[in-house]
């Protein structure tokens, strides 16, 4: 199935869902499950072309809300330009076959990492999961300390919140190349744990359940700490970090995971 360049697209680019509008043909139902093709199945039949795409997802704040430990400038090269680049990259990869129509940018992820045997379109997937991921994981006024039963986990789990701190500063700054750093609930182990992967790796890809992550490319920080990797990781953990976001996360694990006590409350 083809894609016309003519086909022109009415919706904003606002969302991570992968659409299809204009739909000339049928989806080949040996390619994806029903409940994909019921999904992707947006258009109307006696259309000409076909477009699939998924939007690109702002920030939950302005660009110059983390200022002055994260730039403007920086966003705008770091989410306007390289994020963006993922995505674009993602959305002509996607154009060439209707065999990936339907999934969640999650979803997606998995499928294209194939065991290990990545397709061609993994990593750009995995950088716009990590990066809107990254995003999320940040605020105004970051920082400070998580409460409630996200602290009392952290405790338990590191045996207290400067054991967890230092090894996440260690994790980040012994990570060699380009990649990320997560806080991650293990699924199996019931408990938190630091982890550390590269380039576009995700834990999703090991089933465990992301809380925070932090970007160790060096387009994350070069403009505004030069090599000073250490410093922009301090930042970070004292300045911008969401624990709020992590606490809703955590709360959303707990569907998945019984940590027994201390319950993470929802808010």
């Amino acid at each position: 199935m083809g894609w016309s360049a003519s086909c022109i697209n009415p919706f904003p680019a606002s969302s991570h869902l992968l659409v299809a509008i204009n739909m000339s043909k049928h989806l080949k139902s040996s390619q994806i499950p029903l409940r994909k093709q019921k999904r992707a199945w947006l258009g109307n039949e006696k259309a000409r072309c076909v477009l699939a795409y998924y939007g690109l997802q702002k920030p939950p704040y302005e660009l110059d809300a983390l200022e002055p430990y994260m730039s403007r400038k920086t966003l705008e090269m770091h989410w306007g330009k390289h994020h963006r680049g993922y995505l674009e990259g993602l959305n002509k990869q996607l154009a060439k076959s209707d065999v990936l129509y339907g999934y969640t940018m999650e979803e997606l992820v998995k499928v294209t990492y194939n065991s290990g045997n990545p397709f061609p379109e993994f990593n750009n997937a995995a950088q716009v999961w990590n990066h809107d991921f990254f995003w999320e994981s940040m605020q105004p006024g970051g920082g400070n300390e998580p409460i409630l039963g996200l602290l009392q986990q952290i405790e338990m789990d590191f045996g207290s919140f400067t054991n967890f701190k230092e090894k996440f500063i260690e994790a980040a700054l012994s990570l060699l190349g380009s990649g990320w750093v997560w806080l991650v609930l293990k699924r199996n182990e019931k408990r938190l744990e630091v982890v550390k992967t590269s380039n576009a790796i995700s834990p999703l890809l090991w089933d465990d359940i992301p809380i925070i992550s932090l970007d160790m490319w060096e387009h994350a920080y070069y403009l505004d700490y030069k090599n000073e990797k250490g410093k922009y990781v301090d930042v970070f953990m004292n300045h911008l970090v969401s624990w709020n976001m992590a606490m809703l996360r955590m709360a959303r694990a707990q569907s998945f995971v019984n940590l027994a006590e201390p319950k993470i409350p929802v808010a």
